[in-house]
């Protein structure tokens, strides 16, 4: 039991990840990005934000592993960094559903 609970630097990294998590933006923004791949001012009209606000929230997601980016041209363009972003919401409502909230 004691090598499967997460202690020291393993414990905080945990914490900083799941606190990603824990954002209504942030969620927003990783659920559109499931679906496709998106520039700033896409998910700025979709999720009805200023820009500002989409920009620094896809700093912090993308800070965390949870995004990446492709240029094209001037425009850059994020989507999710792996499928275990989207495993993770997945599971996530998997759970909400079946306690039956």
């Amino acid at each position: 039991v004691n090598d499967y609970v997460p202690e020291g630097e393993i414990l905080d990294e945990l914490v900083c990840f799941f606190t990603i998590f824990a954002d209504y933006t942030r969620l927003r923004m990783i659920s559109a990005l499931a679906i496709s791949e998106m520039c700033v001012t896409d998910l700025s009209r979709l999720l009805r934000l200023n820009q500002t606000t989409v920009s620094h929230q896809l700093r912090l997601l993308r800070n965390a592993h949870l995004v990446k980016t492709r240029r094209e041209g001037k425009s850059i363009f994020y989507s999710l960094d792996d499928d275990h972003v989207v495993t993770i919401m997945s599971q996530g409502l998997a759970h909400i559903r079946h306690t039956g909230r």
